[in-house]
């Protein structure tokens, strides 16, 4: 709950939300739809992604399903302190492309009293934590998995399996790149 300042002028609650899951799973969209209902609720709201996000748009964080919404590119999360202000809602997408300081911005900006919204991949291609995310899922007040659909039995997918060669850690793509699979069929294609 956002509280407005009290009789004794203390500041609002703020707090950290993570929305975590696979590749293709609407983590965006989630993203951008909680964005807008903040709008709609006449807050001040403001975006960040990291620069190296250049895959639908330099500037703009725009879901697989097109959905989009202004944002400020970041060389790194220190940069997000500095154009945060005043505003009091910050959305943060892609954030597993950040570094470990990402999860001291997100409390620092929380302990202004500011709904800092997060959104990125809980797993990398390997299956392991990828970057601040498992962190940033530690401090959060509010955890959302999302999952995408397995491309190969249908079943609920969890796994941004990496369907070209390749052991760099980050490799931009979208379908030519990955596709969404469930457990069972993620171990079998890593026999």
């Amino acid at each position: 709950m956002f509280l407005e300042k009290d009789k004794n002028n203390s500041s609002r609650a703020g707090w950290i939300e993570v929305i975590c899951g696979s590749m293709f799973s609407g983590k965006t969209e989630e993203l951008i739809r909680r964005l807008n209902r903040a709008r709609i609720a006449r807050q001040k709201v403001e975006v960040f992604k990291p620069k190296i996000d250049t895959r639908y748009d330099e500037v703009d964080v725009v879901s697989h399903d097109e959905k989009k919404t202004s944002s400020i590119p970041v060389e790194n999360a220190t940069e997000i302190l500095f154009y945060a202000g005043d505003f009091e809602v910050v959305g943060i997408d892609e954030a597993q492309f950040f570094d470990s300081e990402l999860v001291n911005v997100c409390n620092q900006l929380a302990e202004q009293g500011k709904r800092v919204v997060v959104s990125g991949l809980d797993m990398d291609f390997k299956g392991n934590p990828f970057g601040p995310m498992p962190a940033l899922m530690s401090i959060a007040e509010y955890v959302t998995k999302v999952h995408a659909v397995c491309i190969r039995c249908g079943n609920p997918a969890n796994y941004s399996h990496r369907t070209v060669a390749g052991d760099k850690l980050v490799m931009l793509g979208e379908t030519d790149v990955y596709e969404p699979l469930c457990r069972k069929c993620y171990v079998e294609m890593k026999k």
